[in-house]
């Protein structure tokens, strides 16, 4: 259904926004027999600025919401790679392949997903909640037993509910395109330096995106590429695919993710920074608890351990923003890791679920930290 929805209508769950986790929350709710009505004022595809690195997680979770991908739909990366000009260290994944594709692709796979099992859209088309009033889509009244926000970042839903009631940290701007030229790594390259973070990542055999973060207000791309002398030299020459596109990125912890019959999910439920790579994932799982919290009757499932699913990239968040903030301690870690790139491969072990990180602590902490005191130990 495209555009506006016409006389009363009704579904058993309605859901504001239509990005990937609204759809990935549509689909996994209509695959439990739900019946599902998704709005967004946007028309599809939609794409938001990304670094468009699927890690091996995000893939398992959306297998289980019978999307499949393969190398066809972008590019597999075996791991990630970080430098800062000075040191570099890199890993791979201990399990998996991750896959660089457009966030467009993406969305339209998602997409047909959805249409596939008969999940109702609406696009083109704004949910509008007032208080003490019911919810209309497209000037409609739409009754539903389940209303989910997903609407981003600055959810409207998440107002509306009484939910923004939380801590918010780390407010960065982001900025992406993509150039014409070949990738030159089959890792993920995350690149250091005094402006921030510029994140590469293969998305076809002649493509690749580029996605910088910044705490800097009015630094743009070209800049920022200029401040890291090895990707500047990398992408000389290269001619951009589309238009820089920018976007803020943050960690918010949210209070409650539910109230009464609403729930939220994505963006709009919480975050971390876009520095850990874990946003689909968060939002992919999250789409998977509520099914399973609704299946069960209510939203008690989904409230108990929806903090759970935002736990570990928030935390990895943290330790990478100090990194971010305090430039003697990245000089100091780096080399570190690269003299002792085990540290690093169980590193990104426990990033991507792998291993816990109480183990690793227990393992390698006291060692850490005599390195990071005597460096010239390691």
């Amino acid at each position: 259904m495209v555009g506006a929805v016409s006389g009363c209508s009704h579904c058993d769950v309605l859901i504001a926004g239509g990005g990937p986790a609204g759809l990935a929350a549509a689909i996994a709710l209509r695959q439990r027999g739900a019946d599902v009505l998704v709005a967004d004022a946007l028309r599809p595809p939609i794409d938001k600025p990304c670094g468009e690195g699927l890690l091996p997680g995000s893939r398992d979770a959306l297998e289980r919401l019978g999307v499949d991908l393969d190398a066809r739909d972008g590019v597999e990366f075996t791991g990630i790679l970080f430098a800062d000009g000075e040191a570099s260290v890199c890993a791979d994944f201990p399990r998996g392949a991750g896959l660089g594709m457009r966030r467009t692709v993406l969305h339209q796979l998602l997409l047909d997903r959805a249409a596939q099992l008969g999940v109702r859209t609406a696009w083109n088309t704004a949910v509008l909640l007032k208080a003490n009033q019911p919810a209309s889509v497209g000037g409609a009244t739409c009754a539903y037993s389940w209303l989910i926000g997903a609407d981003g970042h600055a959810s409207r839903v998440r107002s509306w509910a009484g939910l923004n009631a939380g801590r918010l940290r780390g407010l960065r701007l982001g900025f992406r395109a993509h150039f014409h030229v070949a990738p030159w790594s089959s890792r993920v390259e995350i690149h250091w330096g005094p402006l921030g973070q510029a994140y590469i990542t293969p998305v076809g055999p002649q493509e690749v995106c580029v996605a910088a973060i910044t705490r800097q207000s009015g630094v743009r791309l070209g800049t920022f590429l200029e401040s890291l002398p090895y990707l500047h030299a990398k992408l000389a020459g290269a001619a951009t695919t589309d238009a820089e596109r920018g976007a803020l990125t943050l960690t918010r912890r949210l209070r409650s993710v539910t109230r009464g019959n609403v729930a939220l999910i994505g963006d709009a439920s919480g975050s971390a920074d876009a520095i850990t790579g874990e946003g689909l994932s968060m939002a992919f799982r999250q789409a998977l608890l509520l099914a399973d919290s609704l299946a069960a009757g209510g939203l008690d499932l989904y409230a108990a351990r929806h903090a759970g699913i935002l736990a570990l990239p928030q935390r990895m968040a943290s330790l990478m923003l100090l990194l971010d903030r305090y430039a003697w301690l990245r000089t100091r870690v780096l080399p570190v890791l690269a003299a002792r790139p085990e540290l690093f491969r169980e590193m990104l072990a426990v990033h991507v679920g792998e291993q816990p990180m109480p183990r690793f602590l227990l393992r390698h902490g006291a060692q850490l930290g005599a390195l990071l005191v005597a460096p010239g130990l390691a």
